[in-house]
C-alpha cells in the first residue's frame, strides 16, 4: 500500500495541492486525471520521491518495491537494452553487481566467501537465475526485437527507447507501479499487451493517460484532481465521465426531488454494472460498483469546449474520387501505392498506416497542399473542405492576439461574433486577447477548431485531431464528431476516438490499400482483415530486400 498524508504543494501564488489524503490498495489499478495543469505528472513525483511536498509524508508498506517509468530519455544511454531492464529491479541489480565483483577478486578471503552466499541466497531468492531471460521476453512482448537486446540503449530510436523504459518499469513485479503516459509512441497491438498485462496485475498501478480506452481497460478507480484536492471514485474513466455528467445534469434541474435523482444515480449504476462484463477486470469492478455509495457520485467541474461543426449544405452524390494515387519520398521510399476508392454520403473514414508519414502525406495532398502525387482524386463540387494538419506551426507565425488571429479566417469581421467562437473553446474574456505566437500545443489546436467551426464545411480533414489536447477537450471532439452526418477522413492515435467514429476503415501500404466498411475494433479483430495485412507487410518486405 502507498498512502499520501496531508500532501500541500505551490509555486508561488499557484496551489496545485492542499491537504491531499489518499490511499492506493494493492489489487486495484488508479487512473489519475485531471485538467492541464493540475498536477497530475508532479503527484506522481511526489508518490516517488522525486519532488518533496511543503507538507506531509508518503508512507509505504514496509518491504515493498516501487517502479516508476522514466521520463529521463538519456538517462541509461551508456547502458545495454538488457541490462537497462534489469536496473528496473535495483536490489537485484545491486546484488548482481556486487556478487560479480566478489568473484572477480584475485584475493578471494572466507569473509568473501559468506558474503557471496549469502549474496547467491538473495539472488535466489528473488529468481535471479531466470532474470535475463525474463527481461528479454518482456521486451520482445512490447516489440523490441532480440537483435538489439545487447545494443547500448543511446544507439535506438526515441520509439525503441519508449518501449526499453517501460520494459524497465514493468520489471520484476514491483509491488507499487507508477506510470506517467505509458502509451505514448506504442502502437495498437503494443497497447493492447499492456492493457492484459496490467489487467492481470496483482500489485498496486498509479496510471496517468489521455488514452481513454486504456483507462477504461485497466482502471479499477479513478483519482480525481480537482479544487487541489483528490478524490476517489470507483470504477474506469467512462463510468466516472458519465456519472459526473449525469450529477451535474441533475444538480442543474432544481426542481427534481431528492429521490428521483437518487434513483436515477442508481439505476445507472445498475446499467453500467451490468455491462462490465466488456473488460477483462469486470468481476472485481463489478464488485466494487455494487458496494459504491450513490451519495459519493458529484458533478465534475470541468470545462469542456464547445465543439459544434454546422455544414452550410448537405454533400452530394459526387464526394471523392481517387484513382490509382502514388506517392514516394524523395528517396524513393514508398508511402503508399495505387490508392482507389470512392467517398459516400455519411462515411466517416479512419485512415491508419503503419508509418504516419503516409497518412499526413495523402491528407496534403487531398487538401491540395501536395502536388507532386501520381493518379488522381477529383472533389464533388457541392464539397467544402476543413482540414487540421497535424503540424500547424505556420498558422502561428503572426504577432496577432486571438481575436485578430481567428478574425482572418472569418467573413464576419465583428468583434462580438469572433470572440463567440473563441468562448467555445475556453478563450474568453482576458485569454482571447492571448498573443497567438506563444500558445502551448493544446491551445493553438483548439484555435484550429475555432477556425474549423468557422468555415461550415461539409467535409472534414483531421491528422491527428486529439494530439496535445486534455481529457476534456478530446471527449468534447469525440462527440463533436459523432454527432457529425457528413463526411470525414481522419485519423487519431485515441483508439475510443477512432473506434466510436469511423464506420469505414482505409489503410495505406506501400502495395494498395484495404477498404473495409466497418468499425476501428471491428477491423483489428478480423482475421480475414489480419491476413490481408500480413501478406501486404510480406510483399513489401520481399520487396525492400
Amino acid at each position: 500500500m502507498i498512502a499520501a498524508s496531508n500532501i500541500s504543494l505551490r509555486y508561488g501564488k499557484r496551489v496545485l495541492f492542499d491537504d491531499v489524503n489518499i490511499k492506493f490498495i494493492p489489487g486495484n489499478c488508479y487512473g489519475v486525471i485531471g485538467a492541464n495543469g493540475a498536477g497530475k505528472s508532479t503527484f506522481l513525483k511526489i508518490l516517488s520521491g522525486e519532488i518533496e511536498p511543503a507538507t506531509g509524508q508518503i508512507s509505504i508498506t514496509p518491504g515493498e518495491r516501487m517502479s516508476v517509468l522514466s521520463q529521463n530519455h538519456f538517462e541509461f544511454d551508456d547502458k545495454k537494452v538488457i541490462d537497462t531492464v534489469l536496473i528496473g529491479n535495483k536490489k537485484l541489480w545491486d546484488v548482481m553487481h556486487e556478487k560479480d565483483a566478489l568473484y572477480a577478486k584475485e584475493d578471494f578471503s572466507d569473509a568473501d566467501g559468506n558474503r557471496a552466499a549469502e549474496l547467491e541466497h538473495m539472488f535466489s531468492e528473488m529468481n535471479g537465475w531466470d532474470a535475463e531471460s525474463n527481461a528479454a521476453s518482456l521486451l520482445s512482448s512490447l516489440g523490441v526485437k532480440e537483435e538489439i537486446h545487447q545494443q547500448l540503449l543511446g544507439e535506438l530510436s526515441g520509439k525503441e527507447k519508449v518501449r526499453v523504459l517501460l520494459a524497465q518499469a514493468l520489471f520484476g513485479n514491483p509491488d507499487i507501479l507508477l506510470l506517467d503516459e505509458p502509451t505514448n509512441d506504442l502502437d495498437v497491438d503494443t497497447i493492447s499487451w499492456l492493457e492484459n498485462f496490467l489487467a492481470d496485475f496483482q500489485n498496486t498501478v498509479i496510471v496517468v493517460s489521455h488514452d481513454r480506452h486504456f483507462l477504461d481497460a485497466v482502471c479499477t478507480h479513478i483519482a480525481d484532481i480537482d479544487f487541489n484536492k483528490i478524490k476517489l471514485y470507483t470504477g474506469n474513466y467512462t463510468f466516472w465521465y458519465e456519472s459526473s455528467q449525469l450529477a451535474l445534469r441533475q444538480r442543474s434541474d432544481q426542481n427534481k426531488k431528492v429521490e428521483d435523482k437518487r434513483k436515477e444515480l442508481q439505476d445507472f449504476v445498475e446499467r453500467f454494472s451490468a455491462n462490465a462484463s466488456k473488460s477483462r477486470q469486470a468481476t472485481s469492478r463489478k464488485k466494487l460498483l455494487e458496494k459504491l455509495v450513490i451519495d459519493d457520485i458529484q458533478a465534475s467541474t470541468r470545462k469542456y469546449p464547445g465543439i459544434i461543426f454546422k455544414a452550410e449544405r448537405d454533400c452530394g452524390d459526387q464526394i471523392l474520387s481517387v484513382e490509382h494515387l502514388s506517392k514516394n519520398t524523395n528517396d524513393g521510399q514508398v508511402l503508399f501505392n495505387d490508392v482507389s476508392f470512392t467517398l459516400n454520403k455519411g462515411d466517416k473514414v479512419a485512415v491508419i498506416s503503419r508509418d504516419h508519414t503516409a497518412i499526413s502525406t495523402f491528407f496534403e495532398i487531398l487538401n491540395g497542399e501536395d502536388k507532386q502525387a501520381g493518379g488522381d482524386f477529383t472533389w464533388g463540387t457541392t464539397i467544402t473542405r476543413s482540414y487540421l494538419p497535424n503540424d500547424n506551426s505556420k498558422f502561428f507565425n503572426g504577432d496577432f492576439n486571438l481575436i485578430d488571429w481567428l478574425r482572418q479566417y472569418s467573413k464576419d469581421k465583428d468583434e462580438t461574433y469572433i470572440r463567440g467562437f473563441l468562448g467555445k473553446m475556453l478563450f474568453s474574456g482576458e485569454e482571447s486577447l492571448k498573443m497567438s505566437n506563444v500558445l502551448s500545443g493544446g491551445e493553438k489546436v483548439r484555435c484550429m477548431v475555432s477556425r474549423m467551426m468557422l468555415t461550415n464545411a461539409n467535409c472534414l480533414i483531421l491528422d491527428e485531431p486529439t494530439n496535445h489536447l486534455d481529457l476534456e477537450s478530446i471527449t468534447a471532439f469525440n462527440n463533436a464528431l459523432k454527432d457529425w452526418k457528413h463526411v470525414a477522413l481522419f485519423t487519431s492515435h485515441d483508439h475510443e476516438f477512432m473506434h466510436t467514429v469511423a464506420n469505414r476503415i482505409i489503410e495505406l501500404t506501400p502495395n494498395g490499400i484495404i477498404d473495409k466498411s466497418m468499425t476501428y475494433d471491428e477491423y483489428l479483430e478480423d482475421e480475414r482483415v489480419k491476413e490481408m495485412r500480413e501478406k501486404l507487410y510480406e510483399v513489401n518486405m520481399v520487396s525492400s530486400k
